[in-house]
């Protein structure tokens, strides 16, 4: 099945931290979701990795923009979620977003 952007924000659900990742920098990646009114289960991490850019005061230096991380959902769907460092603005704090899904991904992930 092809890949369909999604774009939406998550919410985490609270007590489902990944704390051990926090220890070197990343943010603890959430064992659960809230999205579309139903709750996601993620089953394992395939990948992750990190965007950078550069410093918006001047400085020659790059920072962590976002944390990517690909996993597989209890249900077998393959997300595309990250971590945004800095929200976009005041009004949106949302900080975790679905990029993309692949439903009924199970024979790629493996």
């Amino acid at each position: 099945m092809a890949e369909q952007f999604i774009g939406a924000a998550l919410e985490p659900v609270a007590g489902t931290i990944d704390a051990a990742r926090m220890a070197v920098g990343a943010p603890g990646l959430p064992r659960q979701f809230r999205w579309k009114a139903r709750t996601i289960h993620v089953a394992r991490v395939l990948k992750t990795w990190r965007e950078t850019g550069p410093c918006r005061h001047g400085s020659g230096e790059a920072y962590v923009r976002k944390h990517w991380f690909e996993v597989v959902t209890d249900s077998g769907a393959l997300m595309t979620i990250y971590f945004e460092r800095q929200p976009r603005s005041r009004k949106n704090i949302a900080r975790w977003w679905l990029f993309s899904v692949v439903e009924d991904a199970d024979s790629r992930s493996s």
